[in-house]
């Protein structure tokens, strides 16, 4: 049947047309559902999805838009745990408006550049290619055009996906589809800026507009958060819990369940699709990094006792980096910030040896798991003093769970302080997308990288650089040292833990 009405288009483009009100319809009719030897075998859609694109088909037809006329805006925000499937019914909604709607403007969004790219827009890609429409639209997919549209009209007919940058609001201006449907779709909508939310909220004055919010809630604060609060009279607002959708990690939410409660914000966020009760999961807040990045030279001009600390986060993986962090004192722009790919132990090791005869610093901290481990027992060989940091090592601080933890924990009260920090969109995007929680022992505990992968975002190796700098304490540098003395063992070190130079 499905290969008939492909040889068909008058009949393809008839009966999409006929479900333009029905989602579901659409849907099922769309995607090559459960077919044998298919990219969806075994697959249907998931009981939330159903029910969630029934209820916008309600509101689709509630409001008989004519073509002419415009209608209040379908507004739909949806809160949720993780591994839902939301990613794809994004798509889906995508598909369905784009392709039943001629003349229909998007707009697509998320937190970061890198879960709008890799994610958001990547899965949108995925249900395209799969569709029986996917010859009506071009998808592109490039760091400078993400965009769907159709062949038609490619510049009046089409969807775009747009970084949430508060510079880049315009491109969330008025989307002026009179006669059709303009929509704005947010995934990840704690994390969006409210101009953002400012700018899209006067893009729903034509036509038959619709706004989806989707995401964790990962703050009690902001406008998704008052879509289901202060707002919810004005939005059709859902809650859905993990562990209520069938193929989601069961196992998975019980350890989290059982590491923080059930009642803990952690799991409220991640499993139970609720927002937090304590403020923000966000470790570092947005605003402390921008202060930092906005701080002049001169206000953290490194005196001639600060001590010179490197931060040494080792590669693990293909798609990660080596980063190397020179900090001295408040200044962590103006000594050296070097990231590498696809160098082995003894490149690294030979890298950080360089920095170490050239800046004769006090002191060197270097990630020691994994391949962290050779490294520094070639930085051994070569007779380079250094540190070594188990990231899950036991800390000394009584309020965090692991070294990992303490050294953010530092890290973040010396920002608060203020550091001299690079204008990075990398570097800001580290510091600002771990999140953490409480475990039952109330002792601090960081999202694991693996965690922050399946959000979307990058592994946070130059945060950890520098994080690793406020491992432990180092005291005054000796001023009458020139920066090019030979390094010997950073005698100003501060510990009480002398165990930590072992083997090295």
């Amino acid at each position: 049947m499905i290969e008939e009405i492909e040889d068909d288009e008058d009949e393809l483009v008839e009966i999409i047309a006929s479900l333009a009100d029905d989602p579901v319809g659409y849907v099922e009719f769309a995607f090559p559902w459960d077919e044998e030897g298919g990219p969806l075998e075994g697959h249907t859609l998931r009981d939330w999805q159903r029910g969630w694109l029934q209820e916008l088909g309600e509101e689709i037809r509630s409001r008989k838009f004519d073509g002419f006329n415009p209608v209040s805006p379908v507004q739909c925000s949806t809160v949720s745990g993780h591994g839902i499937g939301k990613s794809a019914l994004t798509s889906m909604v995508i598909k369905f408006i784009h392709d039943t709607r001629p003349y229909s403007r998007g707009v697509v969004t998320a937190n970061t550049s890198e879960q709008l790219r890799t994610k958001t827009w990547a899965e949108c890609g995925k249900w395209h290619k799969m569709s029986i429409t996917s010859h009506w639209s071009e998808y592109r997919s490039t760091r400078g055009n993400m965009s769907l549209a159709s062949n038609a009209d490619p510049s009046g007919w089409r969807v775009d996906a747009q970084t949430c940058r508060e510079e880049n609001s315009e491109a969330f201006a008025g989307l002026h589809a009179v006669n059709s449907t303009p929509f704005y779709i947010f995934d990840e909508a704690s994390a969006v800026p409210e101009a953002i939310y400012e700018v899209a909220s006067g893009g729903l004055t034509d036509g038959e507009p619709m706004w989806f919010l989707f995401g964790n809630g990962t703050r009690n604060s902001g406008r998704f958060f008052e879509t289901h609060n202060r707002l919810k009279h004005r939005w059709l607002h859902k809650n859905i819990d993990s562990r209520d959708v069938e193929g989601t990690n069961k196992e998975l939410f019980q350890t989290w369940i059982d590491d923080f409660g059930e009642d803990s914000d952690y799991v409220k966020v991640r499993v139970r699709g609720m927002f937090p009760s304590a403020g923000s999961l966000q470790f570092i807040s947005s605003d402390v990094v921008d202060d930092c990045m906005a701080m002049k030279d001169s206000e953290g001009v490194a005196g001639l006792t600060d001590p010179i600390i490197i931060g040494c986060d080792i590669a693990r993986f293909g798609d990660d980096q080596t980063v190397l962090w020179v900090r001295r004192g408040r200044d962590a722009r103006n000594f050296g910030l070097y990231k590498y790919r696809g160098l082995d132990t003894m490149q690294t090791a030979s890298r950080i040896a360089e920095l170490a005869s050239d800046l004769s610093p006090d002191a060197i901290f270097v990630d020691g798991g994994g391949v962290g481990g050779g490294v520094c027992d070639r930085l051994n060989q070569l007779q380079i003093d250094h540190i070594e940091v188990n990231f899950g090592g036991k800390a000394t601080s009584p309020e965090c769970l692991n070294m990992r933890a303490q050294m953010w924990l530092n890290m973040r009260n010396a920002l608060k302080d203020g550091v001299l920090l690079p204008s990075d969109i990398e570097v800001r995007a580290d510091l600002t997308g771990v999140e953490y929680a409480f475990n039952q022992a109330n002792k601090i505990k960081l999202e694991p990288k693996e965690d922050m992968k399946k959000r979307g975002l990058a592994s946070p190796d130059l945060a950890d650089a520098l994080a690793l700098t406020y491992a432990y304490p180092v005291g005054p540098r000796d001023a009458s040292l020139n920066h090019k003395d030979k390094l010997t063992r950073p005698a100003g070190l501060v510990t009480d833990h002398e165990d930590v130079f072992e083997g090295n």
